[in-house]
């Protein structure tokens, strides 16, 4: 016996933080050692492969928990070997030793990890099907830097962690082994020793693509390679694309919600089955953009998935990645964008997952002023950490790069902003201020490095403050995001329109409003998920009224208004059907309302104008530019009536929007115009085809010279009530 007994209880007792250095091929005086643990082993020999039929030279077992070794005297070099055990049950199986292979990963990809700048470092750390030397199996790669010892157990091991002991990589924290022989498919989770608790607890593989459905969790070894995506094309043509001054209609979707199949037990569509289903929806209906409700792995279904354990995995319940992948590229072929939901704020308490992840507060704060989110029970990521940080831009980066998504909508960017974001007791930063600077330099580097890595994409800040610069470039001093949530006009026009009519007039500052800060970002006006859950009713309830065809019009009036108002536009599902309840993420939305009229005539409003806007380039180019919005009548509050020029970027077409938010008919109202000639009537929310009274003018006004609203032209107009009306003139501007 060459190995000591101390060595020994060191394996045996799972308590080696460098097996490589006991187990393996090693050189030693007189000879060469060779050492191996091994499950379930009755006998174990050692297979020279320079003649595995003639050097084959059994083991002695000096424990009969599987510990093998053999001596052998005056060899001078390491030669390639297999291993051949016995079970107890007879079988005999023949294959590599893990313990024989060098580290995967290298010098330069510690240093960058350490230094949070691996841009791929998705391919280092996790679980990795590989040929390494011409033999293939699972590289297996952990950040557990105050473990005393990580084994990899899983399903091809008994889930026994004294079989597969890592090694540690130096200083890095990152914990490393190749197990040939494993293959994609395998469970797995990690063993970890803390260094202040004597009993092993598991973990999930922060870094895994795919994982097994609760309550068992377990990390699954997955293989991406091979899909064939057919969307080049797409991806060509975004990375040319200046989304800024390109139509953006979004569809916000909760893909397990969002259609089920009765006929199987009301189960959610798949990947596959609803990215057919909404590839030929959106483009019916004009949206740009699905946005989907988070869909990287979640334990809770009452989340929604906004408590997230999965950063770079997508969640099973749908299918495989794989099948994921078909969903994106689906969409992509049928000219539609994916966002995707990311929630780089914080993650859940679940003892499987990240909290805690190596016996210490890793990837949180210790300080539970700075490590805590006391709205939602959760834990705050420790952006100041080379490691975390590097993590979470990994994640990001990952969705575009292995699952070709276009954009990620950034969850409640606000709670990392500041400090004391919904804290009493909280610590201010170096400055004296409450600006988390770690998470806004975690920020701004992620949005320069994806936006560098990936043409076109789209980064989406939900930002519900006034901090200045969230869309401006970093270079400027800003966050970087392409685009804003303008949470802000959401609720002023919703607090408006839930006003009975009568009263609207003492609230018509709350429509006029918005114009005052519109162009200081980059906004996209949203009607989120967030709106119509929690007591807060569906759209349509929201509507003031007494009757429920006013609720209606009022919904129809309101959409026409919000496609035309500047700025790009996200929608959520079953708001386009005036949903008859809130929101139930467990149920279907109520498809079987477009059964009648006045359900259907509302998704026509928002498939029309939808279309109308993504059909004007030149109208969408102006969204962010001032010169292409005018108020021809902001004052006539009396009236609740509003009217609104947008000018196109080609300087030939103009729209005009004329509103009227009461139930009494204008008759002859006054529109101050910028040309002269046919103003035709495109959308008129009021159409009989959109359920409505049928009222309007005839297809068309005549703008003549006349002062009206300070302009030399003028036309007068029938306005229905609870109406929106969109007038659109194509002629030079009068002399």
């Amino acid at each position: 016996m060459v190995i000591s007994k101390d060595e020994i209880k060191t394996l045996t007792s799972a308590r080696c933080a460098l097996p490589h250095d006991l187990l393996g091929m090693h050189k030693c005086r007189g000879g060469i050692v060779v050492r191996a643990y091994l499950r379930d082993a009755k006998t174990c020999t050692l297979v020279d492969l320079r003649d595995e039929e003639k050097a084959r030279k059994p083991m002695k077992k000096l424990d009969e928990s599987g510990l093998f070794e053999i001596f052998i005297k005056g060899a001078r070099k390491i030669f390639p070997y297999r291993l051949r055990t016995r079970r107890y049950n007879g079988e005999i199986r023949q294959f590599y030793d893990p313990y024989s292979f060098l580290p995967t990963l290298s010098d330069e990809d510690l240093y960058l990890i350490g230094a949070g700048k691996d841009r791929k470092i998705y391919e280092k750390l996790g679980s990795h099907p590989r040929t390494v030397g011409g033999i293939s199996g699972v590289s297996f790669a952990v950040w557990a830097p105050t473990a005393r010892r990580v084994s990899v157990v899983g399903d091809f091991n008994g889930w026994d962690g004294r079989y597969h002991q890592m090694r540690a990589l130096g200083r890095s924290g990152i914990w490393e082994i190749f197990i040939p022989g494993v293959e994609p498919g395998a469970k797995y989770k990690y063993e970890i020793l803390a260094a202040n608790n004597d009993t092993p607890f598991l973990k999930i593989d922060p870094y895994a693509v795919r994982f097994e459905a609760p309550p068992y969790n377990s990390s699954i070894v997955c293989d991406l390679a091979g899909y064939e995506w057919k969307d080049a094309q797409w991806l060509e043509a975004r990375a040319k694309t200046d989304w800024s001054r390109r139509p953006i209609s979004v569809y916000e979707v909760h893909l397990g919600s969002w259609k089920r199949v009765p006929e199987d037990g009301f189960r959610p569509l798949s990947y596959v089955e609803i990215g057919r289903q909404l590839a030929e929806y959106c483009t019916e209906m004009g949206f740009t953009h699905v946005e989907f409700m988070p869909l990287s792995e979640y334990p809770f279904e009452g989340s929604w998935g906004y408590q997230v354990t999965g950063f770079y995995a997508p969640t099973n319940r749908y299918g495989t990645p794989r099948e994921f992948m078909e969903m994106i590229d689906t969409l992509h072929q049928n000219g539609i964008g994916v966002i995707m939901d990311w929630v780089p704020a914080h993650f859940p308490r679940d003892s499987f997952a990240l909290a805690g992840y190596d016996g210490s507060c890793l990837y949180e704060h210790q300080d539970p002023r700075l490590g805590t989110n006391p709205d939602w029970g959760t834990l705050c990521f420790n952006y100041g950490r080379n490691e975390v940080s590097n993590f979470l831009m990994g994640s990001a980066l990952a969705w575009f790069d292995r699952f070709h998504i276009d954009g990620l909508r950034v969850d409640a960017v606000a709670s990392m902003l500041y400090l004391n974001f919904s804290r009493r007791d909280w610590i201010p930063n170096k400055y004296g201020g409450s600006e988390n600077l770690e998470a806004i330099n975690f920020i701004k580097n992620t949005t320069d490095t994806v936006h560098e890595e990936f043409r076109g994409s789209l980064m989406i800040a939900e930002e519900s403050t006034t901090f200045r610069g969230v869309t401006a470039p970093t270079s400027d001093g800003g966050l970087g995001f392409d685009l804003k949530w303008n949470l802000g006009w959401m609720h002023d026009t919703l607090d408006y329109f839930k006003e009975d009519p009568i009263n609207r007039k003492y609230h018509h500052n709350k429509m006029t409003f918005p114009s005052m800060y519109q162009f200081t970002e980059k906004f996209m006006l949203v009607y989120s998920h967030d709106e119509v859950v929690h007591g807060k009713s569906p759209m349509v309830g929201k509507m003031g009224g007494a009757y429920w065809g006013d609720k209606i019009a009022n919904l129809r009036a309101l959409y026409a208004y919000m496609w035309m108002w500047p700025g790009k536009k996200t929608l959520f599902m079953g708001d386009e059907i005036a949903q008859g309840h809130e929101w139930r993420y467990d149920e279907s939305l109520e498809w079987s309302l477009l059964q009648y009229a006045e359900h259907e005539g509302v998704k026509n409003v928002v498939r029309d104008v939808a279309n109308l806007y993504k059909n004007d380039d030149s109208l969408a180019a102006n969204d962010f530019n001032p010169i292409g919005f005018e108020w021809i009548n902001a004052d006539d509050g009396n009236n609740s009536v509003f009217t609104f020029l947008r000018f196109c970027e080609n300087g030939k077409t103009a729209y005009a929007v004329a509103c009227n938010f009461t139930p009494i008919e204008r008759k002859s109202y006054p529109i101050g115009l910028p040309r002269m000639g046919k103003w035709e009537e495109v959308i008129n929310t009021d159409a009989k085809c959109y359920g409505g009274g049928g009222r309007g003018n005839s297809g068309f006004i005549v703008a003549e010279k006349a002062s009206v609203n300070n302009r030399k032209y003028g036309a007068f107009a029938l306005l229905p009530p609870m109406s929106t009306i969109i007038f659109k003139n194509e002629t030079p501007d009068s002399v």
